[in-house]
């Protein structure tokens, strides 16, 4: 999709899709969302940028009478978080999601090629670096030297 489609959250509830000029719900959002597109959601009235508070909203929703939800011990760990707990939370969450991105979406031919170009010069470093070296050879001592009588 490109832009950024900026949905108004009122303060009845309600939720307004600017680029379409027209009310929506979670399931809508979330439908957006699943079509790959870029969505914004701000408060009508300052401004302030309630896109986490909604996208959660939309997996609380998602989630709600399925046994097999978001696992408890991660809940838990949501539950009783700090900042920092819940930043390590955050980005173990997103591992698993950002490989999975990783083998959908292909990387550009260039970045692969210099990709293997660094693979193979890492391989020719350690096999510099644990081959046994040589030894120099000892300096042989002259056959003209006159020897002690």
């Amino acid at each position: 999709m490109g832009r950024v489609i900026v949905i108004k959250k009122y303060p009845n509830r309600r939720l307004y899709d600017t680029s379409a000029g027209r009310y929506v719900n979670l399931d809508d959002v979330a439908a957006l969302i699943r079509r790959g597109g870029d969505v914004q959601v701000l408060d009508a009235r300052t401004g302030e940028d309630l896109t986490r508070v909604v996208l959660t909203q939309i997996i609380v929703e998602d989630v709600k009478g399925q046994p097999a939800g978001l696992p408890l011990d991660l809940l838990r760990q949501l539950v009783m978080a700090t900042d920092k707990a819940l930043s390590d939370v955050r980005s173990a969450a997103l591992s698993p999601f950002q490989a999975v991105r990783n083998l959908l979406v292909p990387e550009p031919p260039e970045t692969r090629r210099e990709l293997e170009e660094l693979r193979r010069r890492v391989s020719e470093l350690e096999t510099r670096v644990t081959a046994p070296r040589r030894k120099k050879p000892r300096k042989q001592p002259r056959q003209d030297a006159k020897k002690p009588l």
